[in-house]
Formats: C-alpha cells, structure tokens, sequence
C-alpha cells in the first residue's frame, strides 16, 4: 500500500485517475488530506507501484493528483476482476475531478463542484455544493443533494437525484431517471427509460421520452401550466389544471411551474406531489 498525508489549507482538489475498483472520498473536520492507494489484484501491483500521487500548490489553493496509468496509457483493456482501492479523506468542500474505466465512486461528506467520466463506473455522492457534471456509458448515478446545476449523460445507467438546487439536465437511452425534491428547472430526455420527478416547485420542467413513462409531482400552491402528450400511452392527472395554483388560492407571487412532457407509447401523470423529504439544512 502506498500512502501519503499533506496539509491541504484553503481551496481545494482532487483529480483522480483510477482504472478499475473502487474510490472513496470522506470529508472531514480540519486541514490534513490523506491518501490510501492499494491494490487489491496481484496484476494491479504494478500500477500501484507507479502510480503518480502528487500535490501542486494552486494560486488559491492545492491540487492533488493521484494518476495510476500502465505503460501503454490510461485507455488500455482493464477487466472488473482487477481490483484498485484508493481512498482518501480530505477537508470539507473540496473539488472532485475524476476518470475511470471501470472503478466505482463514493463520495461521502460535504464536496464543491463535482466532474466524472466512466465507462462502466458508478457514482454515489453524498452532498455536492457546486455543479456537477456526469458523463457515463452504463454506471449508475447518485446525489443526495446538488446545490449547483447538475449535466447527466449516461445510455444505460440509471441516475436518482434527492435534492437538486439549481437546474438539472439529464440525457439517457435506456436508464431510468428519478429525482425526489427539484427546486429548479429540469430537462430530461430519454428513449426507453421512466421519468419519476415526485416534486417540483417551480421552473420549466421538459421531458421526453419514447417508450418511458413520464411523471411529474408538483407541491401545494404552484401554479401550473401543463402540455402533455403522448401517442398511444394515456394521460392522467390528480390536480384541476387551470389558471389558478394546485391546491391553493391563487396568489401573485406565487411560483410557476411550466410541464411540457412528450412520449411516444409511455404514460404521463402529473400528481399532487408528497411533502418535501427532511434533509439537513444546507
């Protein structure tokens, strides 16, 4: 096992590099970043051994790199049986930039703006302050809370969001799509997959799909502007769409939320949404 501790005072972030396995980040009171790098497989000791783990000072900050690359370059054949763990605990806030083929992400703790690419990785973040940004082929996604805006791309990983603050933009193929509370405007498309956002306030909500279903839940006291359609699917909905907000008087500065949602053979339902889930205040 290699490892490494460094003080890590002001801004901060990681840039990780890890084939395949696993990457966990945790959050923790103070200014000390420490670093774990292990390999679980014989054929990944190697690697290990060469791997790059290096701390660059930034004009605000630091910038830790830990690079594991073999010798013909990070894109090589790399199999879920090979195993690499790195784990790192760091202070609060702190950036997450990370690459994998394969390896799995679980970020626990309180994190700033928060970029992925994987092939195959999945991705499970705790709480991420800033924006996000996700590209993955067939990983699962992850956010209990976003408080920036938040890019999802995947074609068959499915993405489940609890909390998201700012807007959201999510484009998948065949996975599903659930977000719990939106406090912003949400864009989804998808072919095969269901979309599930169980409560939105206000903001634009477009969501398109082929084969999915499409529902949106809206709180108490919005007012509501929905266009909904599908080809051979049904449309239902629990509240009276009119001028007026669901399930409230009318009031001026009350919140609008604009639905347009499209499906070819999907079903569309819009709901009373539940009360928003209990959650740490920010």
């Amino acid at each position: 096992m290699r490892t490494a501790t460094h003080e890590t005072p002001g801004p901060l972030r990681l840039r990780l590099e890890v084939p395949v396995g696993r990457i966990e980040v945790e959050t923790v009171s103070g200014t000390t970043t420490h670093v774990e790098l292990e390999a679980l497989t014989e054929d990944m000791e190697e690697l290990v051994e060469n791997a790059r783990i290096d701390l660059r000072d930034r004009s605000d900050g630091h910038e830790l790199v830990v690079e594991v690359q073999s010798r013909f370059g990070f894109f090589i054949s790399f199999t879920r049986s090979q195993e690499i763990r790195l784990r790192i605990t760091c202070p609060p806030g702190a950036d997450l930039d990370v690459m994998t083929k394969s390896a799995d992400l679980r970020a626990r703790g309180e994190f700033g703006e928060v970029s992925m690419k994987t092939a195959s990785g999945d991705v499970s973040v705790e709480e991420a302050l800033g924006d996000v940004r996700i590209k993955t082929a067939s990983g699962d996604v992850h956010f209990e809370r976003v408080g920036g805006t938040s890019s999802v791309q995947t074609a068959s990983g499915d993405v489940a969001l609890q909390r998201t603050d700012g807007e959201v933009s999510v484009q998948l193929v065949s996975g599903d799509l659930w977000i719990q509370d939106a406090n912003d405007s949400v864009s989804a498309r998808t072919v095969s997959g269901d979309q599930r956002i169980e409560g939105v306030v206000q903001g634009s909500v477009e969501l398109q799909a082929v084969s999915g279903d499409i529902l949106v839940g809206v709180r108490r006291g919005s007012q509501v502007y929905v266009d909904a359609n599908t080809v051979s699917g049904s449309t239902n909905s629990e509240l009276e769409l009119s001028d007026g907000p669901a399930g409230a008087p009318a009031e001026e500065d009350a919140p609008q939320v604009e639905i347009r949602a499209k499906t070819v053979n999907g079903d569309v339902s819009i709901i009373r949404a539940p009360a928003p889930a209990q959650l740490p205040a920010p």
